[in-house]
Formats: structure tokens, C-alpha cells, sequence
């Protein structure tokens, strides 16, 4: 399967799923397919089809992640030129990612059941006609559906795609299927900061310091159990610096006391939480330097699920600061951020060349790079846009509808602006008569204090509804609507995993003893970050309306089909190089706490 018979000349047969998927720049994904319900594809097609004859039937009930995962199109492929007829049966089933349903199984992960036909020969020049039904409901109605089921008219089919790699999904209603994928518009997407570790993150810029002291103060010997070594970072070795200069820093288990990280640097790291990292080359698996190298004061990130089924919600979250692999829940190391420019100076936009003059063409009036990111935002950052879109987005990809109106355009733009400027907690996007750094104050107030004593440590929280009062250890938020605790990214609930992480135990999988130090008080700053997320949720909260009537408005207007603007090239999709040492990045020094 995965080696050949080298003894007997027979190649590897899987390399027929990964061949094409290599050619087609989707090899990032391959990973994916090392799996055995995968094999058991692949054997089963070699045995029935490749040795035994040329008609035959194979049916098999998998995971589901091959009808629209990107690393699939090799095994599509091979699965359309095998097969004359594909009887696609969805069971759903999903518990791990954003859009939670019932499985017929007690497994995590989406089943589906494939029945492939062939009559004769092989037509390698027709892809397989390919047809789709979904079985929606609990387990036991799936089931009971499945029971009744005494042929083929028994269930709802619809016809599937045409093309060889495309997902074995129903074809798209509509226009949304021919507006410009998100991804080119703006072409190079990158996976998040996958650390490996988890003490080298905190709500507090002194706990992570405190941790930093309690490892370099360590005998050598100690130190390989507090950093959690893992296959890519050993305490032992030297690996290059995030910032400046392209030096090679000195093995931790060499680090002296006085010694510190690179740097202490505000993080993001989940949908509008920001929390702090050790920004330091040695400390992480997979840093991400390409985003550390473009990140500035001019810098947004844009992180979705680019290629993972979106859940109910914003279909996009904006955040200034370098983000987490799991910044939008649900991304589990795709390429889901989406800086809007490629280098920290912001004179190269993340933008398809020739974009930006299609557009300044067609409105009469200039577009610049923000302009562009700023309606995006607005169309993508209301819950609106995944409940229109539902059954489409099944299809992994956000589609932009891009007005060819000036005055809907530029509508969107003041809309995303306004929302870029409240997640970013003031920092980006300014507008006339307001301070960076601040957000609008809302009505949410502490009306009972926090207290501050160490024994007095917040353990637990809850939200009473009929009296709209979040109560944090003996403190006391009001009021807090609905809907703003109940507010949630892709299933993630902002304020309920705020909270979570911030609590005495603190929250999440440790990774190290280090885990353990904690802050020790609550502090009077932490009760104005609450106040400051609440207030955003709030006026978030507020735009809604605008952000669905802007939605509707453009969907009912004329729209850039993706045929009518230019494609990204293959050089725009990777990521910026270092061009220097002197130029790759400023050096970030410790930042000090607000």
C-alpha cells in the first residue's frame, strides 16, 4: 500500500491517491490520508478492479473527510476513474467539529456510506456519475431512515459535481458557486502558531516571566521535564532567533539566570482573547516566522475556516496580534490566517495583483488594500453569512459577493472598518475622535468588586439570565444581555472560554509543571479587560442588523462573477521570504504589561 513489493516491481498503490493531489498544490494536506479507512479504499479498489476482472461493486461505510477534504482530490480522482455509478449515503456525525451532529457510531468524527458500481471496462475519459443524500436527525432516526430503505427510490438523491477532483458533494443553487473564493482574493493564507507547549502562553505577562525564571534556575538535568520536549524542540540544542538578526540561539538547557526570552509579547490567542507568549524561537515547535516577520502596527489578521465545514456564527474573526493555530475554533492546522499585508512595513498587500485596479476600474474611485479587507469583514463577520450560506458551506471555502455597486462597496467598507477597529480592542483603524488602544464603553459595569486577596481567587463563574448578572468568584458584572454571554465564534463561546482560562485552575491541557504557576490574585487589570470584551461583544452585538441588511442588499445586486477578476498566482500564494538579516524583523524587546 504505502511501499509497493519492491521483490515483484509493484509500486506503492496509494501513490494513485497522492500523485494527483501533489500536482493539483494540494500536498500540505496528504498528511490526511494516511489513515486506514483510506487503505481499505485503496486495496479495495486494486482487488476488485486492478486483479480480479473488470465489473464489480464495493461499498464501504468510512469517515467522511474524503467528499470534500482538499487532500482528497487524488482519491476523488481515482474514484471517479474507477467507478461507472458513486451512491453517496451522508450520515453526519460530526463531535470534534464546528457543526455538531449524531453519529450512528460512538466515534468522534462523520461517517458516510459509498457504494461504487462498475458495468465493464473502465471509461478513464467520463468521470463516474456521482449522486448524494443526507440522513439528518438523531441516531436512532438515522437508523430507523437506514431500516427502510428497500432500494435506490427510497432515498433522496441528488446529482454530485462532474469534475475529476471535485468533492463528492450536490452541485451549488445559484451564483454563490461562481463568486471568488476568499482565498483569491487575498492568495497567501497560513497555518496559526502551534507551539507544542502550553506554559509558554498565559493570561499574565508576570506568570509567563515567573515560569521563564523557575526553568533557567533548574539544574540542566531538570529542565527536559519542565520544557516538554518533543520531537522538534529538545533543550539541549540551538534554533535560529524569531526576531532580528538570523542568529542561532543558545540551547535553554545553557541559559543562564540572567538570561531572558526574546521577547513577552501580546498573543492571539482565541477569537477576541488576548492573552500573552514567549516569543522565542527555541520555545515553540512550529513559530510561524513568516507571520512574526510581517507583523507591525499596520498588520490584521483575518482567521477562518478555510478549509474545514464552518459552524454557526462569524465566519471570520480580525485580531492585530500574531495568531494561534486554534485562534478560530476549528482550525486543527490548516492554512486558516489571512494576513491583509506581506510584510511589517505595509507596502506589499496580501491582494491578487491587478485586484485592486478591477476594482478602482470599475467604481471610479481609489481602493486600497484596507478598503478591500474591510468589506470582506463585514460580509464575513455576521453570523447572517453562515445561516444563508449553510448548505454551500459545506463546501470548504468562504465565497466573497463582491458588489460592482461603488456606493454598496463603500458601504461595506465603513461597515468592516468600524468592526475591524472593535476586535482589534482599538488598536487598528482608528476612527476621527477616538483613542488607540480603547473601546467604546458599553453598559456593562462591576457592580460588585473582584477582590484581590489571594485567597479569594476566583474558582468558578456563572450567568444568571432573569437578573442579566455574571458573577465572577464573589465579583459582579451587570447588566450582561443574552446574547452577549451566550456570543459564540464557530461554537466557541467568547466570554464563557475568556473566563475558563482565567479562573485559579486555570483551563485547557497542560503540557508541564509549569503549568502549574499561576497568578496569584485576580487584578484590578483583568476586571477592565472583562469589561473591555464585554463592550465589544456589545457593540458587536449592536451592528448585527446592519451587517444582515448589508448582506441581503448585496446579494440582490450586481456581483463580480470570479471569471471577471484576475487569479492569484503561484508566488503569491506562498509566503513572503526573509530578504535579510538586517531586514527580516525588527527585534521585539519585553513588552511591559498594560
Amino acid at each position: 500500500m504505502r511501499h509497493g513489493d519492491p521483490d515483484h516491481g509493484i509500486s506503492a498503490i496509494l501513490d494513485d491517491f497522492l500523485a494527483p493531489a501533489r500536482a493539483a498544490g494540494q500536498g500540505v494536506h496528504l498528511k490526511n490520508l494516511y489513515n486506514d479507512y483510506v487503505y481499505f479504499w485503496r486495496w479495495a479498489l486494486w482487488k476488485v478492479f486492478e486483479t480480479t476482472g473488470d465489473k464489480g461493486i464495493v461499498s464501504f461505510i468510512t469517515a467522511s473527510s474524503y467528499l470534500r477534504g482538499p487532500g482528497f482530490v487524488g482519491m476523488r480522482q481515482v474514484m471517479r476513474q474507477t467507478f461507472d455509478e458513486l451512491w453517496i449515503i451522508d450520515l453526519e456525525g460530526d463531535n470534534l467539529g464546528a457543526r455538531k451532529t449524531e453519529n450512528v457510531f460512538a466515534t468522534q468524527t462523520p461517517v458516510a456510506i459509498a457504494l461504487g458500481v462498475r458495468y465493464g471496462p473502465p471509461n478513464t475519459a467520463t468521470p463516474a456519475t456521482v449522486r448524494y443524500t443526507k440522513l439528518t436527525g438523531t441516531r436512532e432516526e438515522k437508523l430507523g431512515a437506514l431500516a427502510g430503505v428497500t432500494g435506490f427510490g427510497g432515498l433522496p438523491w441528488r446529482d454530485c459535481y462532474g469534475g475529476w477532483q471535485e468533492p463528492f458533494l450536490p452541485e451549488g443553487e445559484g451564483d454563490y458557486f461562481n463568486w471568488p473564493l476568499l482565498t483569491d482574493l487575498f492568495p497567501w493564507q497560513h497555518t496559526g502558531v502551534e507551539a507544542k507547549r502550553t506554559w509558554v502562553i498565559a493570561e499574565a505577562q508576570a506568570t509567563l516571566m515567573q515560569r521563564w525564571r523557575t526553568m533557567v534556575n533548574a539544574k540542566p538535568t531538570g529542565r527536559h521535564s519542565l520544557f516538554h520536549e518533543t520531537r522538534d524542540r529538545k533543550v539541549n540544542r540551538s534554533y535560529p532567533a524569531l526576531f532580528g538578526t538570523a542568529q542561532r540561539l543558545a540551547p535553554i538547557v545553557e541559559a543562564r539566570e540572567k538570561d531572558n526570552p526574546e521577547a513577552v509579547v501580546r498573543y492571539g490567542f482565541r477569537s477576541l482573547d488576548r492573552q500573552w507568549m514567549l516569543a522565542d524561537g527555541r520555545l515553540g515547535d512550529f513559530m510561524r516566522p513568516a507571520l512574526w516577520r510581517c507583523h507591525s502596527e499596520q498588520q490584521v489578521f483575518l482567521t477562518s475556516l478555510l478549509t474545514g465545514v464552518l459552524g454557526l456564527g462569524p465566519a471570520a474573526v480580525a485580531t492585530h496580534l500574531v495568531p494561534d493555530l486554534h485562534h478560530f475554533r476549528g482550525s486543527f492546522g490548516g492554512k486558516d490566517v489571512i494576513p491583509l499585508w506581506r510584510d511589517a512595513a505595509a507596502t506589499q498587500p496580501n491582494v491578487t495583483a491587478g485586484l485592486l485596479e478591477r476594482l478602482v476600474e470599475s467604481y471610479g474611485a481609489p481602493v486600497v488594500a484596507e478598503d478591500l479587507f474591510a468589506y470582506v469583514y463585514a460580509l464575513l463577520a455576521t453570523p447572517t453569512y453562515v445561516d444563508r450560506f449553510s448548505e454551500e458551506l459545506t463546501i470548504p471555502g468562504p465565497r466573497i459577493p463582491l458588489t460592482r455597486d461603488a456606493a454598496l462597496f463603500r458601504a461595506g467598507v465603513a461597515l468592516g472598518r468600524r468592526l475591524v477597529w472593535l476586535h482589534t480592542y482599538g488598536e487598528r483603524w482608528v476612527p476621527d475622535g477616538a483613542r488607540a488602544g480603547t473601546v467604546p464603553r458599553g453598559h456593562a459595569r462591576c457592580t460588585v468588586a473582584v477582590r484581590e486577596q489571594p485567597e479569594a481567587y476566583p474558582e468558578q463563574f456563572a450567568y444568571d439570565e432573569p437578573t442579566q448578572t455574571l458573577r465572577v468568584g464573589q465579583g459582579e458584572f451587570a447588566p450582561v444581555p443574552p446574547d452577549v454571554w451566550a456570543f459564540s465564534v464557530s461554537g466557541l463561546e467568547v466570554v464563557h472560554s475568556w473566563l475558563a482560562y482565567r479562573m485559579k485552575s486555570g483551563a485547557g491541557r497542560k503540557s508541564s509543571p509549569l503549568d502549574k504557576i499561576r497568578p496569584e490574585r485576580w487584578s484590578a487589570q483583568l476586571t477592565e479587560e472583562l469589561l473591555h470584551l464585554l463592550w465589544v461583544l456589545e457593540a458587536t452585538l449592536a451592528m448585527f442588523p446592519a451587517l444582515a441588511a448589508h448582506l441581503r442588499t448585496v446579494v440582490k445586486g450586481p456581483l463580480f462573477a470570479a471569471a471577471d477578476l484576475p487569479a492569484p498566482t503561484p508566488a503569491e500564494r506562498k509566503p513572503p521570504a526573509a530578504e535579510s538579516a538586517e531586514s527580516e524583523q525588527v527585534v521585539m524587546p519585553l513588552e511591559q504589561e498594560e
